[in-house]
């Protein structure tokens, strides 16, 4: 960057979600002139509405933790429910060196504009309804965003730029990054109802997560007697139907039987909506001048909830890194190196859970949890959003990659044994 030339903002954040909101307000926190676009206008639908305990300490450095409490449905445990009704609650409270013992579920309309809101109250210039069509490098090094508002063409130039515009990867897009994840096809249908029964007591509060023949189902309580429902299935399964959409899901869920026990007084109070094949990862994370955060950059299957935490705690990493590379142009690159591997390295984390999470070794270890040198708990952890730098954790979690393996190779020798039998029987009474 030219030191003798001033942008118009020093940063511009595209994109008014969790991702957008919050590195806006940790780099306003700084010091810096932050511009915040948001396409459309708060408040807005929105899924994604299971938060981590590990959001927590983010809401407290954000300077919202009592809002989102006032908002949300506190969250104890995570439900995982078999093919065959067997159950399992892991308590957060149970994590490794836990960091709270519990989390919120959050109407994401509401929660998004209560984190669009107190960007404006730290000193970001918010604007909605103003949409990013391009970025590009000037000559004197400045970033330019060219920005649509009222049919009108704007362009600001700015010293760093954050992609945090989420499914719509404007840079991803632009740059020709973006890219269907490789072992996570799936599509997901989803609608709010009213009158869904909720788990007796203090776990009225947990996500239900139930595994279905096709994939799975949540179950999400919010405020209001709302529960969001929806399930994530193969692209190929939601082709197959022949009946309206919501029809449809009512269908898939009550494919469940305990979870068509709870819907039996269900009524919808939203039109069930679909997305397709909607997993997939950037080839970049960064580059001059500019950043992804959250879901600009990669969105995996959302079974463990991990898509607000991963957005805001990479938001967060974004605006660190971005508020050195203003103070240190030099050492840019490095500091972007950093950034992915340490995005990635949580990304990765969470797909090897989710690419196993249907397999018969999974299912099992899931419905007999083991805590031998504390694994469950680190499993916890993991579910809690514990998955960048503790290492205790990250320790165990390999460990339980070994004993995935073990009992995968246990369950195929024990169903070669059942396979044979009969063929045994037979040869021995001929």
């Amino acid at each position: 960057m030219n030191p003798h030339s001033r942008p118009d903002k020093d940063v511009i954040v595209i994109g008014g979600g969790p991702a957008g909101s919050t590195a806006a307000i940790a780099l306003a926190q700084r010091g810096w002139r932050v511009l915040l676009c948001e396409r459309q206008q708060h408040p807005r639908f929105h899924i994604g509405e299971s938060l981590l305990p590990l959001n927590l300490p983010i809401f407290e450095r954000l300077g919202v933790l009592e809002r989102v409490a006032a908002i949300g449905v506190r969250k104890p445990a995570a439900d995982f429910l078999g093919e065959s009704g067997s159950h399992n609650g892991f308590r957060f409270e149970r994590a490794l060196q836990p960091v709270a013992d519990h989390a919120f579920q959050v109407r994401r309309d509401q929660f998004d504009q209560l984190l669009f809101q107190r960007a404006g109250e730290v000193g970001v210039d918010t604007r909605q309804l103003c949409t990013a069509t391009r970025v590009e490098r000037l000559p004197n090094g400045h970033m330019q965003v060219e920005l649509q508002v009222q049919g009108e063409s704007q362009r600001i130039s700015c010293g760093y730029v954050v992609d945090a515009s989420g499914r719509d990867t404007l840079l991803g897009r632009q740059q020709q990054l973006k890219q269907p994840h490789p072992r996570h096809r799936s599509a997901a249908i989803y609608a709010h109802f009213q009158g869904v029964e909720r788990r007796p007591g203090e776990d009225a509060g947990n996500i239900s997560i139930y595994r279905l023949p096709q994939g799975w189902m949540w179950m999400i309580p919010l405020p209001d007697g709302v529960m969001s429902v929806g399930a994530v299935c193969s692209p190929e399964y939601l082709k197959q139907r022949r009946s309206e959409l919501d029809q449809f899901l009512l269908d898939t869920v009550r494919a469940h039987p305990e979870a068509a026990r709870r819907m039996r007084a269900a009524q919808a109070s939203s039109s069930a909506e679909a997305t397709g094949n909607y997993s997939y990862l950037c080839t970049q994370i960064a580059g001059p001048g500019w950043v992804m955060a959250g879901d600009a950059y990669a969105f995996v299957d959302p079974i463990f909830s991990s898509g607000v935490f991963l957005a805001m705690h990479g938001a967060e990493r974004a605006a660190d890194m971005v508020d050195q590379c203003l103070r240190q142009p030099r050492a840019e690159a490095r500091l972007q190196r950093v950034y992915r591997r340490h995005m990635d390295a949580g990304l990765r984390t969470f797909s090897w859970f989710i690419e196993r999470f249907t397999t018969p070794a999974m299912k099992y270890l899931f419905e007999h949890p083991r805590n031998a040198w504390q694994i469950e708990q680190a499993v916890i952890s993991m579910l809690a959003g514990d998955v960048f730098d503790n290492k205790a954790v990250l320790r165990r979690l390999i460990a339980f990659r070994l004993l995935f393996r073990a009992t995968a190779l246990a369950l195929r020798w024990q169903a070669w044994r059942l396979a044979r039998r009969p063929l045994i029987k037979g040869t021995v009474g001929g």
